[in-house]
């Protein structure tokens, strides 16, 4: 009976002792939102790769929409930081950031280097032609997003019936607003939403491949403009997206318990043409993104240890 006694006993000392390391380690863990676009997926994968491999952090990542969604996550605490934000898909920035207008529950940290330019963009041989294809102009004179009812009929679809269709912003959740401008500018189209940037790019690729008259959402930077000839509308001023930004902000407990995590934050900055060979090689080339990313920090140590607190 002492025996077992004792061997009880020095279990307990045992889960004791054992019990603090998780603590210690959950010290160093993180959970953050998983992009919905390949250029925000490979932003926030180079900062977990230094946390993890610089810092000893385990990073888990969450895949979540981008939206408002995002930042309630944040400022509840259930997620710690975001690592690329285009502020005109983020009214939420005027409620959390007191650099825009908030109450500052949340911490503005710093550009994230990527400026981004979103429009709506033709082949350009809707307007122009391609005489190596055989396919004339469709839409000469078209120069800007209020022309686009006079072709109408060179864009309708299944799903626009009488209407023109414009291959819309994928996910609800950024918030484009495509239907909504389109009806405030009296643009008798429909704005088709697919779901997922996945079956947008295919639907564009697939069309221009067919030579077929289209108009669609895009951004930059991206892969799609290096595989096709594209061609802006332009939208009227007070309806045209200005250039983003891109920003980075985080629960303030991270600012406070996590110093050196901030630091990388703020230090990390990506360039347009940095993010878009890795978008390339994910999207077009269909690797995996941390094989894709592994790869590029192993080739560029001297621009990331700058990120080093």
């Amino acid at each position: 009976m002492l025996l077992r006694i004792k061997a009880i006993l020095a279990s307990a000392v045992l889960a004791l002792g054992f019990a603090a390391v998780p603590s210690v380690e959950a010290a160093k863990r993180l959970t953050v939102p998983d992009p919905d676009w390949t250029g925000g997926v490979v932003t926030c994968r180079t900062i977990q790769y230094v946390l993890e491999n610089e810092l000893g952090y385990k990073v888990k990542t969450v895949a979540i929409p981008g939206g408002p969604g995002v930042w309630e996550g944040i400022r509840a605490g259930d997620l710690f930081y975001n690592c690329e934000t285009w502020p005109s898909y983020n009214p939420s920035k005027e409620k959390y950031l007191s650099e825009y207008g908030g109450d500052g529950s949340l911490v503005h940290l710093g550009d994230s280097g990527i400026i981004g330019e979103t429009a709506y963009w033709v082949p350009r041989y809707v307007v122009e032609g391609d005489a190596s294809r055989g396919i004339p102009p469709s839409a000469p004179d078209l120069n800007a997003f209020t022309d686009l009812n006079k072709y109408k009929h060179m864009f309708k679809s299944l799903e626009s019936g009488d209407r023109g269709n414009l291959i819309g912003c994928p996910v609800a959740a950024w918030l484009c607003e495509d239907q909504e401008r389109l009806d405030r500018i009296g643009v008798d189209f429909y704005a088709q939403a697919l779901g997922s940037e996945t079956a947008h790019w295919a639907e564009m690729l697939a069309k221009y491949k067919r030579g077929e008259p289209f108009i669609a959402y895009a951004w930059a930077p991206h892969w799609i403009h290096a595989a096709l000839d594209l061609v802006e509308v332009k939208l009227p001023e007070n309806e045209a997206w200005a250039d983003d930004v891109t920003f980075k902000y985080a629960n303030p407990e991270l600012v406070k318990e996590h110093p050196e995590v901030v630091a990388v934050i703020k230090k990390h900055r990506l360039t347009n043409e940095q993010q878009a060979g890795m978008i390339y090689e994910i999207d077009v080339k269909k690797r995996d993104v941390d094989d894709v990313v592994e790869e590029w920090m192993e080739a560029n140590e001297a621009i990331w240890r700058k990120w080093l607190p």
